[in-house]
């Protein structure tokens, strides 16, 4: 190997002019951006020079996202007045149908709350878990888990229950995916008040790009080893932490949302005519195996009842009509 390429790229180092590239005048130099910055007290201080770089409008950059310490010793009995816990909750899975499918990995973070917002992070839960059968190379590559990581390792239901006991809220980024595997798993799950991340914040108003949380840790200036369970949960909690402009945050939203009723509205006896009406209003088909109305469906905020009633009246159903409708909390969503 040539000398040239064995030698060491310096960010900082003034380039050496060639028989192509004049040496730069001093002036020109001093305009360049970095250029006011000592090289000696860049290396020294990293923030300092990623702070730097992000002046001159020219770079952005991630740090990386670093776990909140946990408040330790720690008990229920430490609970001040008006005070709540939170658990947010990610699963890693064999595959995507709770039913046949099994946990491999289950993270939790708990944390206190109030109405100013997310305390301090109390407790932590990771554990790996081998199923009844070979990890999938797809879930390998999604998840980085393999067979070798999870040989021998078991989760306990009921230390999973001890857990999530002292929840007032249970939060997890697709809760229509995680609650089923999690009832199944252990109880203590289905009277738990749970809030989904993605469905029930609308990120776009916040000023945020899409849902996914890969996507909201790095609009949040950050970067995390994403797709393992208690690295996520760690993230998902900074990002609904996250102030906007406006001193908004995601948390705020969420709880909101979880306070509040929503309803399921099936479209029953629909004309079939107007199937694409209702699909491009966000309408689903349930075929009525799981006990539900054959029909198209819709789930609503209860603030957008009344306009939802209005819109099949008037535009599907055209006559008088009562919705046929189940009401659900924040305990009752996301069942599978």
């Amino acid at each position: 190997m040539k000398a040239a390429q064995t030698r060491q790229f310096d960010l900082f180092a003034a380039p050496h002019p060639g028989p192509e590239q004049p040496a730069r005048s001093k002036a020109a130099a001093s305009r360049r951006p970095g250029a006011s910055m000592p090289r000696t007290a860049a290396l020294a201080d990293p923030e300092a020079m990623a702070r730097h770089l992000e002046a001159t409008g020219n770079y952005r950059v991630l740090r990386r996202l670093e776990p909140r310490p946990v408040l330790s010793p720690w008990t229920l009995t430490m609970k001040r007045a008006g005070e709540k816990i939170g658990v947010i909750l990610d699963t890693e899975t064999t595959g995507l149908d709770a039913s046949t499918d099994e946990i491999i990995e289950l993270g939790m973070v708990m944390f206190t709350y109030d109405a100013n917002g997310i305390g301090d992070v109390v407790s932590v839960f990771s554990r790996l878990r081998e199923p009844a059968r070979p990890i999938s190379p797809q879930i390998t590559r999604i998840t980085g888990i393999t067979d070798e990581m999870v040989t021998g390792k078991t989760i306990d239901p009921a230390e999973v229950a001890a857990f999530v006991a002292p929840a007032d809220l249970v939060i997890a980024h697709n809760a229509k995916f995680d609650r089923p595997f999690c009832e199944r798993f252990a109880p203590g799950f289905a009277d738990k008040p749970w809030a989904c991340s993605v469905a029930e914040v609308d990120w776009s108003e916040l000023g945020f790009e899409g849902a996914k949380l890969t996507y909201l840790v790095g609009q949040c200036g950050l970067f995390h080893n994403g797709h393992r369970a208690v690295d996520d949960c760690h993230a998902l909690l900074e990002v609904l932490a996250f102030e906007t402009a406006t001193g908004a945050t995601g948390f705020s939203r969420l709880v909101a949302s979880a306070e509040r009723r929503c309803c399921r509205i099936f479209a029953v006896g629909s004309p079939f005519e107007l199937k694409d009406v209702l699909k491009a209003r966000g309408y689903r088909w349930n075929d009525g195996n799981d006990g539900r109305p054959k029909s198209w469906w819709t789930e609503v905020d209860e603030a957008a009842f009344a306009e939802e009633c209005r819109f099949l009246r008037e535009e599907i159903y055209r006559h008088d009509w009562e919705p046929l409708s189940q009401w659900l909390t924040a305990a009752e969503r996301y069942k599978g």
